[in-house]
């Protein structure tokens, strides 16, 4: 039968997270730091709206692009939190998840045989997208010293005459890097250097710990040539409800929006009621919800941060998302033998560093929006994992 697979999706090996995962969910008494989720449920205000949404009977489908209020209510959060605008109506999509709008940016603008910039270590799904729609995912190395933000050197290191466009995640997934106001006008003068594309994935944009948040639509002269993609899964404890959304230049949009139509429709309509609800409130009452759960994620940050350096892990601290990325180079073991031992011997999950590039290799990705007590207990089982090696 392998005659009728397609060798672009052959040649993408599978996830290296969802090994660990597997492993552990056959595992009595497992405790995962791996997964990337807010152990947050979705406020009780937004999971009403959606209830009362279907009780009064809107099941239909809605416009392509999403409901027109929840395109306003986008445009003015947007504004009033990250300083950049977009016409609702031209320049923003309603998405299934920011995973969509990642994909939908990448089909509608990358040509088969194109070069892409991806930060490595970076999110597990970038690299495989670009390889999806025939283009060559380009690592771009980022590095511990550097807290692993994005430089000019590393940056011209990487690009080459073939390089169309540059995925800029951060706040980072897996690293917890952010990019302040100096390190994105570098990568916007390396984007109009090469005249490049800029992907620019916010998803944690609401989510940093130390410093202001930036979007970098919101540089000038960027708003042009990027498409900026955020949603509501992390920000608001909403992952399984599916809700993302893309801002561009309406020719990038509409294109994107033609693939969105063939492929997808729209997204779930009491998903959308509820992201409005979630943006509209937020604006009303200065974004309880969030506020409370940043604070929560930064305690716990903390805690996670300290822990490492008294067990001996060199750990530089992470600025935003809900993520830690200590080194376990100095234990002898590679982040793969790391994290197999760890979960067969004291049952922890962590998630090996090259899951996410190979500049992760002698690292591990641990979150710490998880259960404070059961983020102690794994720091007990590790450190005894370390008295053994």
């Amino acid at each position: 039968m392998s005659r009728f697979v397609n060798p672009l999706v052959e040649s993408v090996p599978p996830s290296g997270i969802r090994r660990f995962f597997d492993i552990a969910g056959t595992m009595q008494g497992a405790i995962s730091l791996g997964v990337g989720e807010p152990d947050f449920v979705t406020p009780y205000h937004i999971r009403n709206t959606a209830m009362d949404s279907i009780l009064d009977g809107e099941t239909q489908y809605t416009p392509n692009k999403g409901l027109p209020a929840l395109l306003e209510a986008v445009s003015v959060y947007l504004k009033e939190r990250f300083s950049a605008e977009y016409d609702p109506e031209k320049e923003i999509m309603v998405t299934v998840g920011a995973s969509e709008a990642i994909d939908l940016a990448l089909r509608a603008c990358i040509r088969p045989g194109d070069d892409v910039l991806v930060p490595d270590p970076g999110y597990v799904s970038y690299a495989p997208n670009v390889s999806f729609v025939g283009a060559h995912p380009v690592s771009v190395v980022t590095k511990a010293c550097d807290e692993f933000r994005m430089t000019e050197e590393g940056l011209e290191a990487a690009v080459t005459p073939n390089t169309r466009a540059l995925i800029l995640p951060y706040p980072n997934n897996p690293t917890g890097a952010v990019m302040g106001k100096e390190d994105l006008l570098a990568v916007a003068r390396f984007a109009l250097k090469h005249d490049l594309l800029v992907i620019s994935d916010e998803i944690y944009g609401e989510l940093v710990y130390s410093g202001e948040r930036i979007s970098f639509a919101s540089i000038p002269g960027m708003k042009e040539r990027t498409v900026l993609i955020n949603g509501f899964s992390k920000a608001f404890a909403m992952t399984g409800w599916r809700l993302g959304y893309a801002c561009a230049p309406r020719e990038i949009l509409s294109q994107m929006n033609k693939i969105h139509q063939y492929t997808i429709m729209c997204a779930s309509r009491q998903a959308q009621v509820a992201g409005k609800q979630a943006l509209l409130h937020g604006l009303e009452n200065n974004f309880e919800d969030v506020n409370t759960m940043r604070e929560s994620y930064n305690r716990r940050r903390r805690v996670m941060l300290d822990a490492f350096r008294k067990m001996g892990l060199d750990c530089f601290e992470p600025k935003g998302a809900f993520y830690c990325f200590p080194s376990v180079k100095n234990t002898g073991l590679s982040s793969e033998e790391f994290c197999t031992r760890l979960l067969q011997e004291q049952k922890v999950v962590c998630v090996p560093g090259t899951a996410f590039g190979q500049s992760g290799a002698g690292h591990i990705r641990c979150c710490y929006a998880t259960d404070m007590n059961h983020m102690l207990e794994a720091f007990d089982r590790m450190k005894a994992f370390l008295n053994t090696l």
